[in-house]
């Protein structure tokens, strides 16, 4: 299994949002969802993507110089990339003097892998952390999931399967029997409502949801809580009251919409829709945890 492969674009060490502990964080390029408020857009394509930050160039114009394909041009406010003309050999990164380039996704083997994992070893050990596995969304590759928590579980480490649950039964079943605790997104009830934002129908995840149950590993429904799209009160009780039904000893953690990846949208060539969007008023925070809680579950609000 230790040669099985998939698309990594990050691995976050040293992380404290993705599980108990201290983390490392392994986040898997490619998404079948495309919520409007999706804070990684660089994960949605499988893909590797060509990720420009304007804020370091140079305006040298080294990049457009050296690029095969002429997919590069220098203008006044720094450069223009063509995305139908590049293909993401990443000469122009390697080239690049101030690193205002980069390639988002790079294939990795479980191997490869392991070998960022295991240098925080001993973090994990004296905090209780461990490993999450992220989007993306891991159900996309469920086989290079489920090593990687395999080889986690050879060592003792902890492991955390972060989803929104759409995926496959068998890519459910097989990315549950090496984890530990899984962190599940819920996002809206309404099915219609659901297939229209997300773009994948509701009933897949419900299904996924009903196998974590019953699979007797730790659950932890995570609620985006999305003004105007998802945080009226119906739509709360709604989701508490699915949840109580199949997965009544889970934990509840709602997070707050925010706009820290708008930034990322433009750096791949990609437009943020939610740009006038405000954020969550203290009220709804308050509103959404009593919900939650007069159903009878623990529920955090994350900052």
């Amino acid at each position: 299994m230790s040669s099985i492969e998939g698309i990594v674009f990050n691995i976050q060490r040293y992380s404290i949002d993705d599980g108990p502990g201290i983390r490392t964080t392994v986040f898997f390029k490619g998404c079948p969802l495309r919520c409007p408020w999706c804070s990684n857009p660089e994960s949605q394509s499988p893909a590797p993507q060509l990720q420009y930050r304007y804020t370091s160039c140079k305006k040298c114009g080294t990049c457009a110089g050296v690029c095969p394909n002429g997919a590069i041009t220098v203008t006044g406010d720094g450069i223009s990339i063509d995305r139908a003309r590049c293909v993401v050999c990443g000469t122009c990164v390697r080239e690049c003097p101030a690193e205002a380039l980069t390639v988002k996704g790079e294939r990795m083997s479980v191997n490869q892998v392991w070998k960022v994992i295991r240098r925080d070893a001993v973090y994990y050990e004296t905090s209780g952390g461990g490993v999450t596995c992220s989007g993306g969304e891991i159900l996309a590759q469920p086989d290079f999931v489920a090593a990687i928590f395999k080889k986690c579980r050879e060592e003792g480490i902890h492991t955390c399967a972060d989803t929104s649950g759409f995926g496959s039964p068998e890519a459910m079943r097989a990315v549950l029997e090496y984890a530990d605790l899984v962190y599940f997104d819920i996002k809206h009830m309404d099915p219609r409502r659901h297939e229209e934002l997300m773009g994948v129908p509701l009933d897949t995840i419900i299904d996924n949801l009903r196998l974590a149950a019953g699979s007797g590993v730790d659950i932890t429904i995570r609620v985006p809580l999305i003004p105007e799209y998802n945080s009226s009160e119906e739509n709360m009780e709604a989701t508490a009251a699915m949840v109580r039904g199949i997965a009544p000893s889970a934990a509840i953690s709602v997070l707050p919409y925010h706009k820290y990846g708008a930034n990322k949208y433009a750096s791949i060539g990609m437009e943020y829709a939610l740009d006038e969007l405000r954020e969550c008023t203290p009220e709804e925070l308050d509103r959404t945890r009593a919900i939650f809680e007069k159903h009878g579950f623990e529920c955090t609000v994350s900052k």
